[in-house]
């Protein structure tokens, strides 16, 4: 099994390569749940499903997130009420989430309706929220207050500074005994390239995942999210820097080296091979930037056989 502690965009596009270089019914993601949030009544999974579409050929490619061929008519209502339409929700995506809500009213678990989910979009691969319990990424303001992470992504388009994280919920939160024993069981376990704070932050929070990732740490590699000292997508550089973290490969290794004992890295930053082996962590050089085709194919395999 090739199990991927995964989150945004950058896990998903991993994904992607990781069932084209294997059969996808070994490949496993447990993915970051403290992005859910609770809008006009719909429990939204915005990393579920970005791994959903993804996998399926349905995303978005311009945006990276929703859709392809969207539609946008219910949202344009709400704005006519004057209704919250900051978080934007598509006519098709919006079936998505009527679904999960329904269904987790219902009885249901997380496990059981993403998997629902993922079978409804033809997905052999297995897509796992790392826990059925909620979890809320939380970010605090230069001005001491504290919002939710879709407020600070979304309709702040990330643009404000950060002095603190915290993930409300997760220490009474449980582990699904399926993501732990997607953990245990792996021949190779990756840590993809999501911004470590807030992608696999969360993940690593829940009671049981850290110890179970760091109870296997020879087997295990991470991928860089971090190429020259900056994010390709979203806000990880100027969190880490805002956090008192350095913004690079070297930082990353700092703060991956008890989970994994590799580092994958891009070319762009083979000079700084050596400080990576310095902070703990054996350096694996090559194209990390999948916006080529065949490249997240070619890193997934490589993943797997630094984990062997």
């Amino acid at each position: 099994m090739h199990t991927v502690l995964a989150g945004g965009v950058g896990a998903a596009r991993y994904l992607r390569g990781a069932i084209e270089a294997f059969d996808p019914a070994s490949v496993t993601a447990i993915v970051n749940v403290g992005d859910d949030v609770v809008l006009h009544g719909l429990h939204i999974s915005p990393d579920l499903d970005t791994c959903t579409y993804t996998l399926a050929g349905a995303i978005d490619p311009e945006r990276g997130w929703g859709l392809v061929d969207e539609t946008w008519t219910a949202m344009a209502e709400l704005g006519r009420y004057g209704g919250d339409d900051w978080f934007s929700l598509g006519d098709r995506d919006l079936g998505t989430h009527l679904f999960r809500t329904a269904r987790l009213q219902g009885g249901s678990d997380l496990t059981a309706v993403t998997a629902d989910i993922a079978a409804a979009w033809d997905l052999r691969c297995r897509l796992l929220p790392v826990t059925n319990d909620r979890v809320e990424t939380r970010v605090t303001l230069t001005d001491g207050s504290e919002i939710g992470f879709q407020e600070y992504f979304v309709r702040l388009a990330h643009a404000v500074q950060v002095t603190s994280v915290r993930f409300a919920g997760a220490e009474r939160s449980a582990a699904s005994p399926e993501t732990l024993a997607a953990i245990g069981d792996a021949e190779s376990l990756v840590i993809a390239p999501s911004n470590p704070i807030v992608s696999i932050g969360p993940i690593l929070a829940v009671p049981g995942v850290t110890e179970a990732v760091t109870a296997r740490r020879s087997r295990n590699v991470a991928v860089s999210p971090i190429i020259g000292g900056a994010a390709l997508k979203g806000p990880a550089d100027r969190m880490l820097r805002e956090l008192g973290e350095e913004s690079s490969v070297v930082g990353v290794a700092r703060r991956y080296r008890d989970l994994a004992a590799a580092l994958v890295i891009d070319e762009i930053d083979a000079d700084l091979a050596t400080e990576v082996e310095a902070a703990g962590m054996r350096p694996i050089v090559m194209p990390t930037i999948m916006s080529e085709p065949g490249v997240a194919t070619a890193l997934a395999t490589a993943c797997a056989e630094a984990c062997r």
